[in-house]
């Protein structure tokens, strides 16, 4: 069993107001240095890279570059995926640590929580991460500035309006979003390294969710996440451990990965069958149906 990524949430807290995050009302946990790095060291046979993030954002955490040591220490790369808010907590030397392959920034987080920055005041320090990397050349680390607010009913336009004129006069690039919404490319190149890409809003799994039935997923196929708490989870957006296999602080991470539920689970996916009842209850799973994609893009056409 070998997985292309494995995601660890180092903190269950976002540090923000969120109106549309799943956990907001849980109470925020952080994974403490010395299990972080047996987690590291139980994951090394399945992955090269540590994705620091499920919930929370890992920038809220001050001694993120702990952390970034010891992926580092275990000749690992990570990737870091953040709202932007926290990006002035942290100096440079831990932003682009020889650790960081990559920093993702979730653009769509700025209307979507109640904050009293202006959007200058929020995207200046975004503009400045990128300008840093192009000024010192950092050639090793990717920034992949996220826009994952598409919709049918396109809610979020005059948003989508005010960035790309605020980043085509930051980049003199001319980003035409009726051309790209027409075309819809998944990536958008502003500089050397440094990306735009575009997704759809997707619906945050839930048993509350309408019952979507079978279908193939990437959960533990693809990949594996580890909670703040220690619980594993066979998929990155199971941020409440709903599907929790087990916990590393009292079971061995091989252990977990063969156990009859997780078994049942990978065999399920196999054969297009979704065996839990969250992800009966997940519409997510729906983009690896090739079918589904053909009808998204006719939409889209």
């Amino acid at each position: 069993m070998k997985f292309y990524r494995v995601y660890i949430e180092l903190t269950s807290g976002c540090g923000l107001s969120c109106s549309f995050c799943p956990t907001k009302t849980l109470p925020t946990t952080t994974m403490e240095l010395g299990f972080f790095e047996s987690v590291i060291e139980q994951v090394k046979p399945y992955t090269k890279e540590i994705a620091c993030h499920v919930m929370g954002d890992p920038l809220t955490l001050s001694n993120l570059s702990c952390y970034l040591d010891i992926i580092a220490k275990h000749g690992l790369k990570a990737l870091l995926t953040t709202s932007g808010y926290f990006l002035k907590k942290h100096s440079y030397e831990t932003l682009f640590h020889p650790a960081v392959k990559q920093i993702n920034i979730s653009l769509n987080s700025f209307n979507k929580n109640n904050t009293a920055l202006r959007f200058e005041q929020y995207m200046e320090p975004i503009v400045a991460l990128c300008q840093e990397k192009l000024r010192h050349g950092r050639e090793g680390v990717f920034i992949n500035l996220r826009l994952w607010n598409f919709d049918e009913q396109r809610s979020e336009s005059a948003f989508n309006h005010r960035l790309f004129r605020y980043l085509g006069g930051v980049f003199g690039e001319s980003m035409d979003i009726e051309k790209l919404l027409q075309n819809y490319p998944k990536s958008l190149r502003l500089a050397p390294k440094i990306l735009m890409h575009f997704d759809y809003y997707f619906e945050w799994p839930s048993l509350d969710n309408a019952f979507y039935g079978d279908g193939s997923c990437q959960g533990l196929q693809s990949h594996i996440a580890i909670l703040a708490s220690g619980r594993v989870v066979p998929c990155c957006l199971d941020g409440e451990g709903v599907m929790a296999l087990g916990s590393l602080h009292d079971t061995p991470l091989h252990t977990i990965l063969t156990t009859p539920r997780t078994t049942a689970i990978i065999e399920g996916f196999q054969c297009g069958k979704a065996i839990e009842p969250l992800c009966q209850h997940c519409s997510y799973k729906e983009r690896f149906n090739p079918q589904s994609r053909e009808k998204e893009a006719c939409k889209r056409s």
